[in-house]
């Protein structure tokens, strides 16, 4: 008797962790946003530190790139500076919380964090003595994120502050999918 209770017990044991990873929460969001922390476009990827949450805190570590632009040589012959478009990458890392009702797609988001850059730049080009390899960000994002998973879109502010200290206003758009 005691052989059958243990054996009925294991399988309920695995019935209930089976059951379990079939109810795992989609939380995690692969994205590519247009403008924002990455400079002008980045890959990035997103979910909540409680992997079982679709709210509450969590994270996001990226991929993007921008670009600056550099006084050249004076070409004496036409009488003009050329200029030189040298791209960098950037990194954007940041922590975010992600507010609204459990069982609702839509969402709303708010973060800071920092965008590593591979190569000295200025967020204003007034400000090109003052370049830096970090830019300061915040998030404002109006999310809308399916509960069981699927495509998902986001739209908001995100203010950067450069190395200067000036605070630059800026927006993003972003399309992804939540698995």
């Amino acid at each position: 008797m005691k052989k059958i209770f243990l054996v009925l017990l294991a399988i309920a044991t695995l019935n209930q962790l089976l059951a379990a990873q079939g109810e795992r929460v989609a939380n995690r969001v692969f994205y590519t946003e247009l403008g924002g922390p990455g400079v002008i476009m980045s890959a990035n990827f997103d979910t909540r530190f409680d992997s079982n949450e679709r709210l509450g805190f969590g994270y996001r570590l990226g991929a993007g790139f921008g670009y600056k632009e550099e006084y050249g040589r004076y070409n004496n012959q036409w009488g003009y500076y050329d200029y030189v478009t040298r791209t960098y990458f950037s990194i954007p890392a940041g922590v975010n919380y992600v507010f609204g009702k459990p069982d609702s797609n839509k969402t709303f988001e708010v973060g800071a964090g920092l965008t590593f850059l591979t190569r000295k730049a200025a967020l204003y080009y007034y400000n090109e003595g003052k370049t830096g390899y970090m830019i300061g960000h915040f998030t404002f994002m109006y999310r809308v994120m399916p509960v069981d998973g699927g495509f998902s879109f986001r739209v908001g502010l995100t203010p950067m502050i450069g190395t200067s200290g000036n605070l630059m206003p800026s927006g993003a758009i972003g399309f992804g999918y939540v698995f």
